[in-house]
């Protein structure tokens, strides 16, 4: 029978070998990675509400005739100015020309036999009611030539304010009716940028309040003042109308553009803020933050949710608490748990 002893050394070694390895794998540390960190605390900053709106002229009417008639005249196109006062369209006058002639020979008519009837009645020789009937009969003569001529008249129409002729709704030739809109011209001297703010802003929001207004159609931010808050709600937006007053000198914006209001709050709030470069951003655009544990020394991430950019602070609105520990230089090298060392 061969002895087994060379057997038992062979495993013996094995054994010890395995022990010593463990050992060394245990004896290993994770190497901590420096950050640089910062307290999260609140500060006091300005809310600003940013909204979108429409630009409409500060004075805009809608024009038509007060009489009907052929159109024979038109001023202006779209787009072109126009200045009070000046002839923007008129019509055919011939009918009410002739009805003025009509009512001019009545009363001319009518003027007579009142001349010739008043002498009698001053010699007694024609009685009181004969008199006033002459006399009534020229009263509504002259009534029906000033109609006559308010008619003739009305077949001119004139621009009531200086602006734009936003839009000319007939051309030469048609036939129109009384009170018919045909043009709308608008003064964009100054103009209203109309929008509508969420009632949970309402309160932040005053008359005469300053706003910055983007018209990116002209590449340029204005600053206007509220000029009006709505007092009642939209049914079904719970939203205020806000009107928002903007000078024009140039003309350059023109109603039917589009602008970007940002309207700063009088009443500073506390508001969670943290450097941008402190917040990350994952495949699903996922905003986090690494959370550094002291007691751990280790930093672990955390989603967070972002609001507006205060200069070069970014508002935390959920995810963090005050006092908290936040990693701000450093946090690409880390994962989840990572161990760090603090720098600050």
């Amino acid at each position: 029978m061969k002895s087994s002893k060379p057997y038992v050394a062979l495993m013996t070694l094995f054994v010890l070998s395995g022990c010593q390895t463990k050992e060394k794998t245990t004896d290993v540390k994770e190497v901590a990675i420096p950050v640089i960190t910062e307290q999260v605390t609140k500060q006091p900053i300005n809310r600003t509400t940013s909204i979108s709106g429409n630009i409409e002229g500060s004075r805009t009417v809608r024009l038509g005739f007060m009489v009907a008639g052929k159109l024979n005249f038109i001023a202006a196109d779209e787009g072109q100015p126009v200045r009070k006062g000046q002839l923007l369209a008129s019509l055919d006058p011939t009918n009410y020309g002739i009805a003025k002639e009509l009512s001019d020979v009545q009363v001319a008519q009518v003027g007579d036999e009142y001349n010739r009837l008043k002498i009698m009645h001053d010699r007694n020789s024609l009685s009181d009611a004969d008199f006033a009937k002459v006399n009534f009969g020229l009263q509504q003569a002259k009534v029906q030539q000033k109609l006559q001529t308010k008619n003739l008249s009305d077949t001119k129409l004139y621009a009531p304010i200086s602006g734009v002729m936003l839009k000319k709704m007939a051309e030469v030739g048609e036939i129109t009716g009384v009170g018919t809109p045909l043009f709308v011209v608008s003064d964009i001297s100054k103009v209203n940028v109309n929008a509508y703010i969420p009632e949970s802003e309402l309160h932040t929001i005053k008359i005469g309040q300053s706003a910055r207004v983007l018209v990116s159609s002209v590449g340029q931010t204005f600053t206007g003042k509220v000029k009006e808050v709505g007092s009642v709600a939209d049914v079904t937006s719970r939203a205020f109308t806000v009107k928002i007053e903007l000078p024009n000198p140039n003309g350059l914006i023109r109603p039917g553009m589009i602008a970007e209001i940002t309207l700063a709050s009088n009443q500073p709030v506390d508001r969670l803020l943290l450097p941008a470069e402190a917040i990350l951003h994952d495949t699903d655009n996922q905003s986090y933050v690494y959370v550094v544990d002291k007691g751990q020394q280790k930093a672990f991430r955390r989603n967070v949710s972002v609001g507006q950019l205060v200069k070069n602070k970014i508002e935390v609105t959920a995810g963090l608490s005050p006092q908290e520990i936040v990693v701000t230089g450093g946090q690409q090298k880390l994962t989840d748990g990572s161990s760090v060392s603090l720098s600050n």
